[in-house]
């Protein structure tokens, strides 16, 4: 089996052949550079399988836990009840949180409990492109697994095309009036792209100027934790945002 990022791959084999594997690990680093799938080879590997693997991944359409693009507290609820169960095949059962940043407030106040008392052979990964997102309780608690982008990797086809709409959306509107921003953000399908992704693109753009876009940066960055905890209306912080630039 190919395994991308191997350093990562050889000290966590080791770890596991050790028998001493982390309860909690936080996989961080840029986006598509292969954070989950790693993730899931990984917990193959220590033999955790269906049904004592859990995935856990914001999901705009999910009828149960609401729109909006974030982790909700129900969902962190369900991993703690999964948790609460002995295993099923008698190994390690595991839980895989992608994009755990957008967990709610509520819900990293919950899944907080559930690092602070872990319960049997249990190994839960987090998995990340913007730790600072996380409470710092949440960051301490776990193990750090940084991950880069390998020499000649690219941006998924469909990651770069997505943020590539966004960007030649968003564009035209940073110096138009008020009434096309408005216009602009009344447009979104939230249920496409999220609040928070579209100023990561906005993020990346303005970076490539970071002297002149310092105070908008820094603006960006306010905005996007307000979304992230808080129960701040991600269409109204947009709309904000785009009123201070």
């Amino acid at each position: 089996m190919a395994i991308k990022h191997e350093k990562q791959w050889e000290f966590l084999k080791r770890t596991f052949e050790a028998k001493q594997l982390s309860h909690a690990y936080l996989f961080s680093g840029e986006k598509g550079i292969g954070k989950k799938d790693f993730a899931n080879s990984l917990v193959d590997f220590i033999g955790c399988k269906f049904p004592d693997l859990m995935v856990i991944e914001p999901n705009e359409r999910d009828e149960k836990f609401g729109d909006g693009g974030d982790i909700k507290i129900a969902k962190i609820r369900d991993v703690q009840n999964f948790l609460s169960y002995k295993s099923y095949n008698g190994g390690f059962k595991g839980v895989i949180i992608d994009e755990a940043e957008k967990m709610n407030a509520e819900a990293q106040n919950c899944f907080l409990k559930t690092l602070e008392e872990p319960k049997g052979d249990t190994v839960l990964f987090l998995i990340t492109s913007r730790p600072d997102m996380l409470l710092a309780t949440i960051f301490s608690r776990c193990q750090q697994v940084k991950f880069f982008r390998e020499k000649g990797q690219k941006d998924s086809p469909e990651l770069v095309k997505k943020e590539a709409d966004i960007l030649e959306q968003i564009i035209p509107v940073l110096h138009a009036d008020f009434a096309e921003k408005f216009k602009y953000t009344k447009g979104i399908d939230f249920q496409k792209q999220s609040a928070t992704e579209i100023i990561y693109v906005l993020q990346k753009y303005l970076r490539k100027d970071i002297i002149k876009n310092k105070k908008i940066l820094e603006l960006t960055e306010e905005i996007s934790k307000k979304i992230l905890f808080s129960n701040a209306n991600p269409k109204l912080a947009l709309e904000i945002l785009l009123m201070e630039i």
